[in-house]
């Protein structure tokens, strides 16, 4: 299996650094998150999942560390929403064009306002999804803001 996806494309168009790790997806994983920091041998905290919300102004991405969650109400502060709601593993499929799991905040079919929990900026690197369960993309902080037109927000807890 090859190791493009529109993550990487992205990544690649841009001539930005990165590094591509991969491990052997277990199906039977509680957590994608936990599974490929552990997989990994790499911090929780330095490893992040996106997640999908919906609100009154629609889709939003919320890129935050596996090892906390998602604060629903700090990203509808930050997004300026009264209400969010996650998205329903179908309709976050079909916006990102990724399996949930291996939903990458990079190359999503329809790019979405993307808020970016702030501790990613105290590593160096950062590890997001690749864009299907397995496969990891390490990057710095600001390439991802940069490259997803993000926002750093206080969305993680």
């Amino acid at each position: 299996m090859g190791t493009a996806t529109p993550a990487t494309k992205v990544l690649d168009a841009a001539g930005t650094a990165y590094t591509l790790h991969s491990y052997d997806h277990d199906p039977r994983a509680a957590s994608f998150g936990a599974e490929a920091a552990e997989a990994l041998g790499t911090d929780p905290d330095q490893v992040f999942k996106t997640l999908l919300a919906h609100g009154t102004g629609g889709l939003v991405c919320a890129v935050v560390p596996v090892s906390g969650q998602l604060d629903l109400k700090a990203l509808a502060a930050a997004c300026g929403s009264k209400h969010l709601t996650m998205a329903d593993p179908a309709t976050a499929e079909r916006s990102s064009g990724y399996v949930v799991g291996g939903i990458s905040p990079l190359g999503q079919r329809t790019r979405l306002p993307t808020f970016i929990d702030e501790t990613a900026q105290l590593w160096d690197t950062i590890h997001v999804s690749g864009g299907r369960r397995g496969l990891e993309i390490e990057l710095a902080p600001d390439d991802l803001l940069r490259l997803t037109g993000g926002a750093w927000a206080a969305i993680g807890r």
